[in-house]
């Protein structure tokens, strides 16, 4: 999503990167086994930019965000204090 949508299709005024829980969901998909194999990041980053001509007429590939989906997601811990926030 960071690396096309949001800059491409202006689709949300904040990266999943920006939204913690969001980003560790994302991460936590990713790291399944069998899925990281099926993506492969800089190849959706060049295509979306080089073949969609009416969103990127002057076919300028920007450099992709750095995105490290494979850093620890946190989830899954048994501490309730880590997944509630309590007042």
């Amino acid at each position: 999503f960071d690396s096309v949508y949001h800059n491409l299709f202006k689709c949300s005024g904040r990266r999943v990167a920006d939204m913690p829980n969001l980003s560790a969901w994302l991460r936590d998909v990713y790291q399944v086994p069998g899925v990281a194999e099926t993506c492969d990041m800089e190849a959706i980053h060049t295509s979306y930019y080089s073949q969609l001509f009416p969103l990127n007429p002057s076919g300028i590939v920007p450099t992709a965000p750095k995105q490290d989906l494979t850093r620890a997601h946190d989830r899954g811990t048994s501490d309730s204090a880590s997944i509630f926030y309590f007042k």
